[in-house]
């Protein structure tokens, strides 16, 4: 699949947290995928999320390449564990967005783990074998 994407000027920013799991299992989809972009309808709210390394940008379906919302500037590194928040920043291209924005975080999570079912799993299982002391 291929979309190309359009900004409107940006309208605001604010820095907000991701919750550890939602930004684990989109990395970790992301991953799987050879196209380095993992694209999650969220049926929901007829939105798409386009996930890459640098940020997730969600496009409304009815004006389908213009992005709303782009969640970036991921701060990774400054987490001591993998199950603590994320930090980024969440840049609006619409305004009157803040409903939009409560929305894609409570049904983000639910489409990734819709698309983490669904997910098949190429090549061979490997079983690996470590030495024992008996």
């Amino acid at each position: 699949m291929e979309i190309t994407c359009y900004r409107d000027p940006e309208i605001h920013r604010e820095t907000r947290n991701l919750p550890a799991n939602t930004y684990n299992l989109a990395i970790t989809l992301l991953t799987r995928c050879s196209t380095r972009h993992l694209f999650v309808p969220i049926r929901a709210m007829q939105y798409m999320a386009i996930v890459d390394n640098d940020e997730f940008v969600f496009i409304d379906g009815e004006r389908k390449c213009w992005v709303d919302i782009a969640w970036c500037n991921f701060r990774r590194e400054d987490r001591d564990a993998l199950n603590q928040p994320v930090i980024y920043d969440a840049i609006y291209y619409r305004e009157n967005m803040s409903e939009i924005m409560t929305r894609l975080q409570r049904e983000l999570p639910l489409a990734l783990q819709t698309l983490a079912s669904k997910a098949k799993l190429d090549g061979p299982a490997r079983i690996l074998h470590f030495p024992t002391n008996r």
